[in-house]
């Protein structure tokens, strides 16, 4: 009886390494796939069309899972994949990849009039830089501050690119423009031809009893005239009485 039950026992023992056996280098191995496992190719540099096709011819399924920006490399190229080249997966898996995508576009803001400094600030908060800085004299812009821009604000850029802008180095030594005084009073006027580095020059009288005394009638050069010396510019203002003149003139006398 114990005879009999010690080969029982061995007997299942032996059934039991040989299930064992069989299971794991049989039954397992198929059930996993283990032996039809091969290793993923690189498709990195691809286009992804290409990389898709090509992950369809090894049995393999591709999915684009993320994107990443970039002004250098070819939209649509396969970045990087997962799983990585050369690892050991199963057909059928799926590959996710990643691919280039162009820059965004940015609105490149209007420039002109700004110093270089608030210019860069500006161009930063939109993703784009100062590329070139020219200098040259401009009138119509204070020295120091930006007087043209290329490309011009309110255009489109892709971010990370530069915008090339010149720099005033404000009126030229021999530039005197001539400003508008009608209208103003003759103090205001002296100021302004001050400003302009010019000089007044006779001042005539006319009799206009709609103005206030000593308003600016005329000017002897038209405004915005560009001089290359300095000259004075003579003035026409109104009075409500010419007799009062000509007595503040006698007075003098």
């Amino acid at each position: 009886m114990i005879r009999s039950l010690g080969r029982y026992l061995f007997a299942l023992f032996i059934l039991s390494v040989l299930g064992f056996i069989v299971f794991n280098s049989i039954l397992l191995p198929r059930y996993t796939l283990h032996d039809e496992s091969r290793y993923l190719m690189d498709i990195r540099g691809n286009s992804v069309e290409d990389a898709l096709a090509k992950l369809k011819l090894e049995g393999f399924s591709g999915i684009v899972g993320d994107s990443r920006y970039s002004n250098e490399i070819e939209p649509g190229t396969v970045l990087d994949q997962y799983p990585s080249p050369n690892t050991k997966v199963k057909p059928g898996r799926t590959i996710w990849l990643t691919i280039a995508q162009p820059e965004k576009m940015a609105v490149v803001p209007n420039l002109l009039g700004h110093s270089q400094r608030s210019a860069e600030l500006e161009l930063q908060q939109v993703g784009l830089e100062i590329d070139t800085i020219y200098q040259e004299y401009n009138p119509d812009y204070p020295q120091g501050t930006i007087a043209w821009q290329y490309p011009k604000g309110g255009d489109n850029l892709q971010k990370g690119l530069g915008v090339q802008v010149t720099l005033s180095l404000g009126v030229p030594p021999n530039f005197f423009e001539v400003p508008d005084l009608f209208g103003l009073s003759l103090s205001k006027a002296r100021d302004r031809l001050i400003a302009s580095r010019l000089r007044v020059g006779k001042i005539s009288y006319r009799q206009n009893e709609d103005l206030i005394p000593y308003t600016v009638l005329g000017q002897s050069l038209p405004a915005e005239t560009v001089l290359d010396r300095v000259i004075a510019i003579d003035l026409t203002v109104s009075v409500l009485d010419l007799q009062d003149i000509y007595n503040q003139l006698i007075g003098e006398e």
